[in-house]
């Protein structure tokens, strides 16, 4: 493999006088429905399991098999430029997905409604800074530094795209035609549209259709009492452990197996003996299950290992935060000067047009009454958003996007936006939503950044417009801020379980006379139940649990509304099962704002998740993956286990073909993310994702239907319910990943 050249020596795959088409709009718009629905994928997963794996490759390969369709139905074939372009809009719904999925959820985690208009304008003014401030940086990040800053998934994608390039490309380029160029793209097109069709599938029936149980599990007795091992047989979490790789997604599973065989059965072992509950439990913990006990205890214990090991990543980072700054600066003192660059390949949008949208973000941000905002917290977006978008930048072009620690900049942003609140006194409930505005939008910015840089580079090596690009990925990222809101509202309202008082809180009682605000039931529950009531926000814990209440006309509390997002309560009244949501991060933004600014937290479980953290980086493990997986429920990141080791398996035997035989770590890496493997994984995560996002969709719709089919599968299937369901169900599991793993092998093609 030829080794990159410095920037004055390189030249773009498709030179700077070419004339081809680029932005047009069957590519734009192509782009823009792509990135939606990688954006909805990807939303699903960060609210699972905290991850989400970049979209380039995918889209640019579903784009060109696409337009390859069109142009057999008479249509005209797109060009590479094209690609490029839909790939760039394409891959806007990701990086905004992370933002919204790691910061929204917490106003809902907090008590707080969480209006779609919000989440509208954050991803959109997220997404907006994060591309302007990336555009006088392109010059410093991506061109002058083109040797030094790989951007991994960039530099992959531009193969991907150079691979299948039409003969009309390769003329421009100075090539030849390429005869196998189509087969290649028809098989990799195969892969990825046959893996979303099997995890569409299998998600459907196995969840609508109650096929199998669908995360199996064994609980163990004394000595390991409380403990259990269990796993989400899908296909989109196998996807995801694809995807990272065995190093991240075993340490992730190390962290599972630490709360779930360690440290839950040793409260059990400790605390079953005590007469009374012990803080912030509320009932003995001899009566507690091991549900119980990770809501209790492990959830805060988790938040501080995440808070710890985030902040650890950043300050490892800090050479690099240093050299980004003054990279960025440079970049923005030089930008002038390359404006009117008489090369298409140089030209970006002008620079008045960064500061004065910079100037139209803080003017929105001060004024718009759904972020509830001031002008303080919009000068404080902008600052953090230029130190950590620069970060962003720097840290995806050596490590790459999945390495990138976002949650830890958001983590650093809500600290210090909290600290600042704290010592000018403000510490009512709006000022949580504040908190949590800054934070999210500067985690947005600084995610799509991230994903601006990787998408300017492949721009960069195959010959694109970085200015047509930078319109591109605006264009990709206002569509997929327009959907996200309703979808996130719409899974934590699927999930929502509206809790009789009586269960939780019988004798509660407010005065109705001083509320104001109305709601009525959503989801399932909402067809036995068409009321209005009021609602109160609770914040002690007196006479019943902190939370959202519905309230009748008389005062009367009604119900306990436990969100779909993090909530407790997994069964409805009339019996039928509820999926919720961990949403990790934002479980742990919700931590930092109720500990710094109402000190509400149990510090001593956080302080003990910190150490965890420090000992695991005093041993050289990153502690953020292992942090992340003593937070999720084992059951979800054991499949991200098995999807590494099935990648493990793989590289392992693909190693010692004829044609990676002489590869560097790096180019086997490089390899390995252009892979069968990756794309088949693609496809069941959006398959599985979308399938996800379906069903809870169609919740309230098809009430009768599914509790129908629970009924039968649970008299009559054996694979769902019975003393074999457990091991029965992870058959078809068994099928998948062997499907992944014979897909992903590759075939000794020896060089001449």
């Amino acid at each position: 493999m030829p080794k990159e050249t410095s920037a004055s020596a390189f030249r773009p795959y498709i030179p700077a006088g070419a004339n081809l088409p680029e932005m047009t709009p069957r590519a734009l718009i192509m782009g823009v429905i792509l990135g939606m629905i990688f954006g909805a994928s990807s939303l699903y997963l960060v609210l699972k399991v905290g991850l989400t794996v970049s979209a380039s490759i995918p889209v640019a390969v579903i784009a060109i098999t696409l337009f390859r369709l069109t142009n057999k139905l008479g249509g005209k074939d797109s060009t590479i430029l094209e690609n490029s372009i839909t790939q760039t809009a394409g891959s806007a719904g990701e990086s905004l997905a992370f933002g919204l999925g790691v910061t929204m959820p917490a106003i809902l985690i907090l008590g707080f409604d969480l209006e779609i208009s919000r989440v509208m304008l954050v991803g959109c003014l997220g997404g907006l800074l994060g591309i302007l401030l990336m555009i006088p940086m392109r010059r410093t990040m991506i061109v002058e530094k083109h040797g030094e800053l790989k951007y991994p998934e960039g530099t992959a994608c531009a193969e991907v795209l150079k691979a299948a390039a039409t003969d009309t490309s390769r003329e421009a380029a100075g090539e030849g035609s390429n005869p196998n160029a189509q087969a290649d793209a028809n098989r990799r097109a195969a892969i990825i549209f046959g893996g979303f069709g099997l995890g569409l599938f299998y998600k459907i029936a196995n969840v609508a259709f109650k096929g199998w149980k669908d995360t199996p599990e064994t609980v163990f007795g004394a000595p390991l009492k409380g403990g259990s091992i269990g796993a989400e047989v899908s296909p989109e979490l196998l996807g995801v452990g694809y995807i990272i790789g065995p190093r991240i997604a075993s340490v992730m599973a190390a962290g599972g197996v630490m709360s779930y065989l360690l440290l839950i059965p040793m409260i059990k072992f400790f605390g079953d003996a005590l007469s009374v509950p012990l803080t912030p439990g509320t009932k003995l913990i001899s009566e507690m299950s091991a549900h119980d006990v990770r809501s209790a205890y492990i959830l805060y214990i988790g938040a501080g290992a995440v808070a710890a090991g985030g902040l650890v990543s950043l300050a490892r980072a800090m050479p690099t935060i240093w050299r980004s700054l003054s990279a960025g600066l440079e970049g923005m003192r030089s930008g002038s000067a390359n404006a009117a660059s008489i090369l298409r390949t140089d030209q970006d949008i002008p620079l008045k047009w960064v500061i004065i949208g910079a100037l139209a973000i803080i003017a929105v941000i001060t004024f718009a009454t759904p972020l509830h905002m001031n002008f303080l917290g919009a000068i404080l977006i902008l600052v953090f958003g230029f130190l950590f978008a620069t970060v962003s930048s720097r840290l995806t072009g050596e490590i790459g996007s999945s390495s990138n620690p976002i949650s830890g900049m958001t983590v650093a942003t809500l600290l210090f936006t909290c600290l600042i609140f704290l010592v000018m006194g403000w510490t009512g409930g709006q000022y949580y939503v504040t908190a949590l505005s800054v934070g999210a939008i500067v985690c947005i910015a600084s995610s799509n950044a991230g994903t601006t840089s990787q998408d300017l580079k492949t721009g960069y090596l195959v010959g694109s417009t970085p200015k047509l690009q930078q319109y591109a990925i605006l264009a990709g990222a206002f569509s997929s801020a327009l959907i996200l809101g309703p979808i996130l509202l719409k899974l934590n309202d699927a999930g929502t379980v509206y809790v009789p008082a009586a269960q939780v809180a019988p004798a509660l009682k407010t005065d109705a006379g001083k509320l104001t605000e109305t709601a009525q039931l959503q989801g399932p529950q909402a067809e036995q139940d068409k009321a209005t009531y009021k609602v109160w926000h609770k914040n002690d814990a007196v006479d019943g649990p902190a939370g959202k209440y519905l309230v009748n006309n008389e005062g009367q509390v009604m119900y306990l509304v436990d969100p779909g997002i993090n909530g407790t309560y997994n069964k409805r009244p009339d019996g039928s099962e509820v999926k919720k949501y961990d949403a990790p991060k934002a479980v742990l933004m919700s931590y930092i704002i109720k500990g710094i600014l109402d000190q509400q937290l149990p510090w001593t479980l956080v302080l003990f998740g910190v150490m965890i953290a420090l000992v695991l980086e005093m041993a050289g493990i990153p502690s953020l993956a292992f942090a992340v997986g003593v937070y999720l429920p084992l059951s979800s990141s054991a499949p991200l286990f098995v999807g590494g080791m099935i990648r493990w398996l793989v590289d392992r035997r693909n190693s010692k073909l004829d044609q990676y035989k002489d590869l560097n770590e790096e180019e086997m890496q490089a390899a390995g993310d252009r892979s069968s493997g990756v794309l088949l994984s693609s496809g069941y995560i959006a398959g599985g994702a979308l399938a996800g996002i379906v069903i809870a969709f169609t919740a309230g719709i098809l009430t009768d239907f599914d509790k129908t089919i629970g009924d039968w599968a649970t008299a009559h299937n054996p694979f769902f319910n019975g003393p074999n369901a457990d091991a029965l169900s992870l058959l078809p599991y068994l099928v998948i990943a062997g499907i992944l793993y014979w897909v992903a092998r590759e075939k000794n093609s020896a060089r001449s």
